[in-house]
């Protein structure tokens, strides 16, 4: 039996050559094309890129250099006391803002939101009346700014012990006498009532106390029969009323 010749083995082989060629491209295609990335893989890889958002800082509050127009608060200011005028100037005649009472009343002063002046020329008395947003302050709250607010009004002592919390009447206040770093009857006085702060400074008691009791206040609080009595027995007690 005769083997077949080189010739038909060669056109066997040319025959078949077209057909490997296309396998041989596919399988090379295979090979070299660029996987797609699985959805998973895109939404984890645009999540870990995105920035990630900076919270903004709370504001903090700032003292106010204007003075906002406020008749009711320059409504609960007499016009005269003890027969004298008081002088009561519109806002817009005078410089003072609730910022200008920061050196006084420190962060509280933040809350002012208007402020009114009020004087009287003889015998001499300055009144500062100022409204507050926001929580509203006692009068034991006004303890941490005594001695700044004494100093506000002129009073060089920076001495908290010369501060005392008294009973006037049916209401209380902080109250500093003339001593030493005083003019001759100078008392001082700081207290709250309802959204207000006073600050009030004058050489006559009779009148000073006199716009005390004319103006808002913090009521005392009914003293305990154990209080009466020790108060009763008190000089001080009776120096108050």
């Amino acid at each position: 039996m005769s083997s077949p010749s080189l010739a038909a083995v060669r056109r066997h082989t040319f025959a078949r050559a077209p057909l490997l060629l296309c396998l041989m491209g596919a399988l090379a295609a295979c090979g070299t094309s660029t996987p797609t990335p699985s959805p998973s893989a895109s939404v984890s890889g645009s999540a870990s890129a995105a920035p990630t958002p900076t919270p903004l800082p709370t504001p903090e509050p700032t003292p106010r250099y204007t003075n906002p127009p406020d008749p009711g608060l320059a409504r609960i200011i007499p016009r005269r006391v003890n027969g004298l005028v008081v002088d009561v100037p519109n806002h817009s005649q005078f410089a003072y803002t609730p910022g200008d009472m920061v050196p006084a009343y420190g962060e509280l002063a933040l809350r002012f939101t208007a402020l009114q002046v009020a004087f009287v020329e003889d015998p001499r008395l300055s009144l500062y009346a100022a409204r507050v947003a926001g929580d509203l302050p006692s009068t034991r709250d006004l303890e941490p700014y005594l001695a700044t607010a004494a100093e506000y009004v002129g009073i060089a002592g920076l001495h908290r012990k010369e501060w005392k919390y008294r009973r006037i009447g049916a209401r209380v206040s902080w109250e500093r006498p003339e001593d030493n770093a005083t003019a001759a009857g100078t008392h001082i006085y700081t207290w709250t009532g309802g959204e207000f702060v006073f600050l009030l400074i004058g050489t006559d008691e009779q009148l000073n106390r006199a716009m005390f009791t004319a103006l808002p206040g913090e009521r005392a609080a009914p003293p305990s029969p154990s209080a009466s009595a020790s108060a009763a027995s008190s000089p001080e007690a009776s120096s108050g009323s």
